[in-house]
């Protein structure tokens, strides 16, 4: 892959809250609403991920607060109904908890969100240590990328290799983040392996062609 791909830790938020295993749901819940997070890395020690509370760990205890009918609870998933009785984060969370390593690319960490089905994942070290957490809204920021700056690397990567003068002539524009490639070139063969490195280049939304086949050219 041509350029430098974006990592976790390059956009990941650093200053995080966390809880340990022994903090009470009332807590749990107020830490959510202040930092105004869905979820909550479980620590400890040094600060070793154990597991994640989130807002579908504490809710069935205000699901089943009312329901009077033991045998309906039977029906329920045990971990909801053990959950419902929890008091402390050791109790509430999921464990083993879904972690990346800082040093993932940003597309590893997006197809794990997907996997997982998590909005939200806690970054770890080398030694399995917090070091802070990835929002699928993080890594959404490769799309701000200015539109020069990836007309750049394409030219400068990817363009200036597969499409070299004499033998093309091709231009680069990128508007929105959608990139298209105008001119001339001696091997259209050459256009799916651009379009795939162009995808690559972080920020690109789309790439289209409007190439034409100059057979005289050498």
């Amino acid at each position: 892959m041509y350029g430098t791909p974006h990592i976790v830790s390059d956009v990941m938020t650093q200053t995080v809250a966390a809880v340990g295993r022994r903090a009470p749901f009332k807590e749990i819940v107020q830490l959510m609403d202040d930092w105004q997070v869905s979820a909550l890395p479980v620590i400890e020690g040094e600060g070793r991920v154990v597991g994640v509370v989130s807002e579908a760990d504490l809710l069935p205890k205000e699901e089943l607060r009312d329901d009077p009918d033991a045998s309906r609870l039977q029906l329920r998933q045990p971990v909801d109904v053990a959950k419902a009785g929890a008091l402390t984060a050791g109790g509430l969370m999921s464990s083993p908890a879904v972690t990346v390593r800082a040093d993932a690319t940003l597309a590893e960490a997006a197809r794990l969100m997907a996997r997982e089905g998590v909005k939200r994942l806690p970054v770890v070290d080398d030694a399995g240590l917090l070091a802070g957490v990835v929002s699928r809204a993080d890594l959404l920021k490769v799309f701000l990328r200015d539109d020069e700056d990836i007309a750049e690397e394409v030219r400068r990567e990817i363009a200036s290799f597969l499409f070299a003068p004499p033998a093309s002539a091709v231009q680069v524009e990128v508007n929105d983040g959608v990139v298209t490639l105008t001119g001339r070139i001696h091997d259209t063969a050459l256009v799916p392996v651009a379009a795939r490195l162009i995808r690559a280049v972080e920020g690109v939304v789309d790439v289209g062609f409007d190439l034409a086949h100059d057979s005289a050219t050498r």
